[in-house]
This record gives structure tokens, C-alpha cells and sequence, in this order.
């Protein structure tokens, strides 16, 4: 089996689903909202600069699940889904889905957004398997823990392992699609790295290593980037 492997946030997404989801809760009052916006652009900027610490940033970003009924949380989902995230996702990445699943290709989105934010966006693409941070859900009700390996990373490519060897997948071939430097990890163990759209690091790091650069950015189709 071939494997193609997505990552989310600008990627397949013309934004970061985490961040939108921490300005949804703002807007709705779930959280405080000077000292949590200055916190989650402070987050997005270690991110960028590839110096974020996951640990510090999930305590941050699953504290409002446990902090609110999960009725509440399921129906400000689902409007922030319409509201934010449908706007955008973009048509050629849908595209390049479809070009791996004609193929027969498995479809995996692999993301360090927690699955909680990411289930329905995988669903949107008509992706089955989805590895992302999992949180820490009991007697029905978000603890603001995490279970398993923050998809992270590295911890992508242990999260993808992990996922192989408990499903027993024998793959031929993997893809791997991402738009940014902290995925370096994941891209550089597979055997058909992409640069989506990337950042100023991967960027370099691709044109070093002679790997495919697009943008899914443009048009209804992927387009190759020079």
C-alpha cells in the first residue's frame, strides 16, 4: 500500500485551525481575551520560529476544553467548523487528495492540532485516518491533559509508527505533504517528500535536497512552484 500523508494547517487549510480555534473562543467569551490573545500569538510565533514547547503550549491550548460542558464545546464546534474553517479549505488541495485516493492510495492527515478542533476538518476532506494529539477525555468531560504522543515533530514520525506497527500496514511508498519546518522530521523519513507553500526554512531545506515545491494555493489544482 502507498500511504499519502497530509499535514493540516497551511497545508491542506489556507490557515491554522489551532489558532482560529483559540480566537473562536475568545470571540465567545470562553476564555480571557487580552491575556489569551497575546498568549496564543505568542504560541504561533515560537511555532514559526520552530521554538515552541508543546508541553507548555498544550496546557494552553486543552485548558478550555475542561473548562467548559462538552454539550457546549460539540455545538461551538460545529459553528466555528462553518464559520472558519470551510472558508478555508482550499480547492486544490481537495484536488490532490483525490488525485492519491484515484490512485488507491491510504489518505492520513497527521497534525499537531488536537483531534478534538481536527476530527470534523478530516471528515470535510473525506480523510479516514487522522493521528493528532489526543486529549484526555473522562467520565464525559475534557481533563486538559493529553494522552499518547503529541503528534508533533518528531513525534509524527513516532505517532506514524506507532500506527503502523498497531495496524500491522506494510507501505510501499509514502508521501508526505507539509508546509512547514517543524515537519522536517516526518519529511525527511519518507520516501516522497512535498513542500507545500513553505515557510522560509523549508523552503531552503527543499531546494538543498531537490524536493517537489507547490503551492495549493492557486487555481483548483496543485501547481509546481520553481
Amino acid at each position: 500500500m502507498q500511504l499519502a500523508i497530509f499535514d493540516l494547517d497551511n497545508t491542506l487549510l489556507g490557515g491554522d485551525s489551532d489558532y482560529l480555534w483559540g480566537r473562536y473562543l475568545i470571540s465567545r467569551g470562553a476564555v480571557e481575551h487580552s491575556e489569551y490573545e497575546s498568549a496564543n500569538e505568542r504560541f504561533m510565533r515560537e511555532y514559526e520560529q520552530g521554538q515552541l514547547d508543546i508541553e507548555r503550549f498544550l496546557a494552553f491550548s486543552l485548558r478550555p476544553l475542561a473548562n467548559t460542558p462538552h454539550k457546549v464545546l460539540l455545538e461551538w464546534r460545529k459553528d466555528f467548523i462553518r464559520q472558519h474553517i470551510q472558508p478555508t479549505v482550499l480547492p486544490a488541495a481537495k484536488a490532490l487528495v483525490e488525485q492519491h485516493r484515484a490512485s488507491g492510495h491510504g489518505l492520513m492527515i497527521i497534525t499537531a492540532t488536537n483531534r478534538f478542533v481536527t476530527e470534523p476538518i478530516a471528515e470535510l476532506f473525506n480523510i479516514p485516518i487522522l493521528l493528532a494529539t489526543a486529549p484526555e477525555f473522562v467520565d464525559g468531560a475534557f481533563t486538559g491533559k493529553y494522552v499518547g504522543i503529541p503528534t508533533f515533530q518528531q513525534g509524527k514520525v513516532q505517532a506514524l509508527q506507532q500506527w503502523l506497527d498497531e495496524e500491522g500496514q506494510m507501505t510501499t511508498a509514502m508521501h508526505f505533504y507539509s508546509d512547514s519546518h517543524n515537519d522536517l522530521p516526518l519529511l525527511e523519513h519518507v520516501d516522497h517528500p512535498v513542500a507545500v507553500d513553505p515557510d522560509p526554512q523549508l523552503t531552503e531545506a527543499a531546494r538543498e535536497r531537490n524536493w517537489p515545491i507547490i503551492t495549493l494555493r492557486e487555481g483548483s489544482a496543485p501547481t509546481a512552484l520553481t
